[in-house]
């Protein structure tokens, strides 16, 4: 997460917990900056591995930008054994059987949360991969303020469809202002879709799409993978920050 540089204040990171609607407990990642009242809440879902290491310094790095922040984990009701997995495969089964009213309202909930314990009276939305997508459609459920969705897919991979898990298209048209991040050879954000998005925001000039021609899926959020491109996740970067209001 170098590329996102940080910001004037100190910050800390913890674990947290709420109460999704309905009943399960949901483990969140809560980062806040010391000794400053945090401008907005950032709620941030991430990809479909979750919340680990790599988003307890992304969340913390983003509350040193004067943000209150809280990450849920996508799987909270999933078995452990595969929440703990390595292999994404044990997830991905699971995709078709989510209930994006019950993960919406865990990204609520977090931006709640963010209002009880810290005061933040704006929520804003971030997410990567599975979670840009997820973000895409947070965008238009009126709880945030702002979005940003990097790489999210626009249309579900045929292997993700479920009985209450959408694409985000049915709603593009109703998001708050919203920017979205794509790489020009992504194979899960292909031209068409994107253009789909485009002609779906064609009267809303308040959202924005970027695409950066030659990055493939996952560039910016995590810089182990071959696909990463520090120049372009800088940039993104600094666009998510002044989209932020930074």
């Amino acid at each position: 997460m170098s590329e996102l540089v940080e910001g004037p204040y100190a910050a800390s990171v913890e674990r947290a917990t709420i109460t999704g609607i309905d009943g399960a407990t949901v483990e969140v990642i809560h980062a806040l900056p010391d000794r400053t009242k945090p401008i907005a809440g950032v709620v941030v879902h991430p990809d479909l591995m979750g919340i680990r290491p790599l988003f307890d310094d992304l969340c913390r790095r983003i509350a040193t930008h004067g943000f209150a922040v809280a990450s849920p984990e996508p799987f909270a009701r999933a078995p452990r054994e595969v929440r703990d997995a390595d292999n994404p495969a044990a997830r991905i089964a699971l995709v078709p059987e989510l209930d994006d009213t019950v993960q919406l309202g865990d990204l609520a909930r977090a931006a709640d949360l963010l209002g009880d314990l810290d005061g933040t009276a704006t929520a804003y939305v971030i997410g990567f991969c599975m979670g840009g997508m997820q973000t895409l459609k947070a965008a238009a459920a009126g709880r945030f303020a702002r979005a940003v969705a990097f790489y999210g897919m626009i249309r579900l991979p045929e292997a993700w469809s479920g009985p209450r898990f959408a694409d985000t298209l049915s709603t593009a048209a109703d998001v708050c202002p919203t920017l979205a991040i794509f790489g020009g050879i992504d194979p899960y954000t292909p031209t068409a879709d994107v253009e789909a998005l485009r002609t779906a925001w064609h009267e809303r000039p308040e959202c924005e799409i970027f695409v950066y021609p030659e990055a493939d899926h996952g560039f910016v959020h995590a810089p182990e993978r071959p696909a990463h491109r520090a120049d372009d996740a800088a940039d993104a970067w600094r666009r998510t920050l002044a989209w932020l209001g930074v």
